[in-house]
Order: structure tokens, then C-alpha cells, then sequence
């Protein structure tokens, strides 16, 4: 993989952190995507650079057509090529009954988590092409089948698009040498979720714990690889056994 490049969106931290160290070690050259933590994704950045490998980061909102824009042609000036696209950034929204929840809530999780993914999947078509093909991961999640009811429907509701979107195109994009595939992670230990939660629930899941970014992050890189040449429409559940 040395010289190809990767976009993570929401690269700075969680399972986007885990991502980017993961594929720099693999050679790839990366770009970290941040909307507001800039501190957390220079220190991702700085720690791959540190083990030898190739980062940068830009800020951009990818809820905001132009800035998902504007951070494809920083990636064209600076690197000149694109292979793979992490799509990762993503927001939860209010918590609670969704009868509070209000038509702003409702456009701005979805502006990220669905209208986000899919600009910046145009943005990197042509990208892709141009270097002979390529590979995306859109990181969904288990509330997409799960239904969120009581505490979080509109992310769940999000994330129900986010599949949908993997499923399509992953047929679509596919004919023309580009694959993509769909992470569905369970309850992970990242700033997403609420502390208590990750203790409450942590002990029923079959494995009898919370995953780590790391375990999500690996089924990330192994669909961007050659070893997953043949994959592509593939949900990967990464969940410790919860279905």
C-alpha cells in the first residue's frame, strides 16, 4: 500500500484515530479529517508521523458541501491522488424520545451522518478513477437494526440510510472498479457514547465487554485491502457477538 491515500473523516479520535494509525502502518498516506477537536487530530497525526508514516490534517464540516469541497482539493494539492475513503465522521443528536426531537436536530444529524457520507463519495469517484479504482468503508452502526426506541431513534434512523447507501452502491460503484462495504460496529469505547452506558451494558454483551476502536478499526483496514479484493456490498457487524 506505500504511497496510496486514504481519507478518514473523523479521524482524529475513536475508531477514526484507530483507523488512521492502523493504515499508516500499513504505508498508507493519510488524510485526518477533523471538524473541531484540532488538538486530538494533530496528536494522531504527530503519532503517526512519529512511527515513520505519512499524515495530514484538514478541518472540514462534511455536513457542509463546501468544505467537503474544499478539503478534497487540499488532498489534491498536497497529495495528488486518492485510494480509499473512511467514512467515519458522524454525530448522535439529541437523546431521548424522538417526540422532542425537533426539525433541526432532524436536518443536522442527518446532514452529517447521511448527506456527509454521500458528498463525500462524489467527491471521491472521480478521485478514484483516475488512479484505477478504489475502495470505501462507511462506519455505520448496530442502532441501524436495532432502532434506537427510547434514546436515540434519529441516529438510528441515520445510520438506517448509511446501510442502504453500502448496499447500493456497493453494486453501483463496483462495475467501475471502486468497492464499497459497510462497518456496523457495536457498542465501542469511544467519547460517543455515555460513560455509563459503556459500564451498564458493557457486561451482556455475549463477550461480556465493550469493544475497542482498535477491533473495530482492524475490520475497517481489512476491507480497504487487497486481502478483501472480492468484498463489496458486505455489511461487517464488529459487535462481540450481539447481533
Amino acid at each position: 500500500m506505500a504511497g496510496r491515500v486514504v481519507v478518514v473523516t473523523g479521524g482524529g479520535r475513536g475508531i477514526g484515530a484507530a483507523s488512521a494509525r492502523m493504515l499508516a502502518a500499513q504505508g498508507w498516506r493519510v488524510v485526518i479529517n477533523f471538524r473541531n477537536d484540532q488538538v486530538a487530530a494533530e496528536a494522531t497525526a504527530s503519532t503517526i508521523q512519529a512511527a515513520g508514516g505519512e499524515a495530514i490534517t484538514i478541518q472540514a464540516d462534511t455536513g457542509d458541501p463546501a468544505a467537503v469541497q474544499t478539503m478534497f482539493e487540499t488532498l489534491d494539492r498536497t497529495w495528488g491522488r486518492l485510494d480509499a475513503l473512511v467514512n467515519n465522521a458522524g454525530i448522535v443528536g439529541p437523546r431521548g424520545s424522538f417526540s422532542n426531537v425537533s426539525l433541526q436536530d432532524m436536518e443536522d444529524v442527518l446532514k452529517v451522518n447521511v448527506i456527509g457520507y454521500m458528498m463525500c463519495i462524489q467527491a471521491a469517484i472521480p478521485r478514484m478513477l483516475k488512479v484505477g479504482g478504489g475502495a470505501i468503508v462507511n462506519v455505520s452502526s448496530g442502532a441501524a437494526t436495532q432502532g434506537g426506541g427510547g434514546e436515540n431513534v434519529l441516529y438510528a434512523v441515520s445510520k438506517g440510510a448509511v446501510n442502504s447507501l453500502g448496499i447500493g452502491l456497493g453494486v453501483e460503484l463496483a462495475r467501475i472498479g471502486i468497492r464499497v462495504n459497510t462497518v456496523s460496529p457495536g457498542l465501542t469505547r469511544t467519547d460517543m457514547p455515555p460513560p455509563e452506558k459503556l459500564e451498564s451494558q458493557g457486561p451482556g454483551i455475549p463477550m461480556g465487554r465493550v469493544g475497542e476502536p482498535e477491533e473495530v478499526a482492524t475490520g475497517i483496514v481489512w476491507l480497504l485491502s487487497e486481502q478483501a479484493s472480492w468484498t463489496a456490498g458486505a455489511n461487517l457487524r464488529i459487535s462481540g457477538g450481539r447481533p
